[in-house]
């Protein structure tokens, strides 16, 4: 039986790729992991409070877009955060994580051609992956643009042929970026909000680590599309409680933009969405209506930066992040700093490679290793001292 001719050429995904490079070789110590974006500090006690008080919610399907109480919160927190007032019945729509949303918002809102042509995708090159599967899923070229040090590890989507933006129908931008941390400013999301007016696209906005920061809360796609004016199905964002609360197995995320879009991506969910159980919801809005924790967790990442910055600061190359909780710090090859890193230390973090595409040479993270610093502040600092001894010393 043959399998969909789209989808052959895919690559592994990260992790099991990472799996078949460090697993067939002992670790050199104490095993430190460094790999997955996958927080560690505590989320808030009272969540499971919430949920064994609505457990009887689990008797009943839950609603697909989320409930009138959770879509409120949410709304409420986006106009805390960003001054933009939304209409929680039009322009929100919860999701059971927004990597669902980053994918199903394409099959959504993706035309079949674009002035005449095959529609392009335009996505950062390192990438959150499901950013390639969704263009290649709605049968759209993606067109992979460098996000690296030259470009302020965003990318310069200016930078691309009128050939190629006259066909672009989706642009996906990351902010603060993973893997490198960096964040849009608001000019450059201005700048970018311009250009897809120009060539009327879209802009996919995944601002899932809009809240782990060092000083100065990230500015928001839709916060300055308002600001300018834009129309407002230009823009659709993307959050998540993953890294904000501490509760990527909650699966609590959401999409927001304009009412025609988020009806269109509502009428697709109807037949093909995986809603939040009825529990979880009503934890999420409490989640989403409280901001203390949230004060705490990114109290505990600014320790992290400090150590980072105090650990690998006489390393050449290092780029202090300014959001997230990533590093993305330079090596030979990033494979075999990986390996090397595995074998004689038993610290394990990912090669940058596997976040980008391009063939040997031209991939722009081949050069990088991730370093995702989610685990406890002295496990973190450990595992910083021994990478930085043994890959730079």
């Amino acid at each position: 039986m043959n399998l969909p001719e789209r989808f052959s050429n895919l690559p592994e995904y990260a992790f099991p790729r990472l799996r078949a490079l460090l697993d067939v070789h002992a670790p050199g110590g104490d095993i430190v992991h460094m790999t997955i974006g996958e927080p560690k500090h505590a989320f808030p006690q009272w969540v499971t409070d919430v949920i064994v008080e609505n457990a009887a919610g689990f008797n009943s399907y839950p609603q697909n877009e989320g409930t009138e109480t959770l879509r409120g919160a949410m709304a409420d927190w986006v106009a805390r955060r960003y001054g933009v007032t939304l209409e929680p019945d039009r322009q929100i729509m919860a999701l059971n994580g927004t990597r669902e949303g980053l994918y199903n918002a394409a099959m959504a809102l993706c035309p079949e051609t674009k002035n005449g042509q095959k529609p392009t995708i335009l996505t950062p090159n390192p990438f959150y992956q499901v950013y390639m599967v969704a263009a290649i899923s709605v049968g759209a070229d993606p067109v992979f643009v460098p996000a690296t040090a030259a470009t302020g590890h965003l990318p310069d989507y200016a930078s691309v042929g009128a050939d190629v933006l006259n066909r672009t129908a989706i642009v996906y931008v990351c902010s603060p970026a993973n893997p490198q941390g960096a964040v849009a400013s608001r000019d450059y999301w201005a700048n970018l909000i311009s250009l897809a007016e120009q060539y009327d696209f879209r802009i996919f906005a995944d601002e899932c680590y809009s809240e782990i920061y060092r000083d100065t809360p990230p500015p928001g796609a839709l916060q300055v599309a308002q600001e300018m004016g834009a129309d407002p199905e230009r823009v659709t964002i993307f959050h998540s409680l993953s890294k904000r609360s501490n509760l990527p197995g909650l699966r609590s995320g959401f999409v927001a933009g304009g009412s025609k879009t988020i009806e269109q991506i509502k009428l697709l969910r109807s037949y093909a969405g995986a809603p939040l159980p009825g529990p979880l919801q009503a934890a999420a809005a409490a989640v989403w209506a409280d901001e203390d924790h949230v004060v705490e967790n990114r109290a505990l990442y600014r320790e992290k930066y400090a150590i980072a910055d105090e650990v690998m600061g006489s390393v050449q190359g290092y780029v202090p992040p300014e959001a997230g909780f990533f590093l993305w710090l330079p090596v030979d090859d990033g494979e075999a700093a990986t390996l090397k890193l595995w074998t004689e230390t038993g610290v394990r973090v990912l090669p940058g490679a596997y976040l980008a595409q391009g063939k040997r040479g031209e991939n722009p993270g081949e050069g990088y290793i991730r370093v995702a610093m989610v685990a406890p502040k002295n496990d973190t600092q450990s595992g910083l001292i021994q990478l930085r001894d043994c890959l730079y010393r």
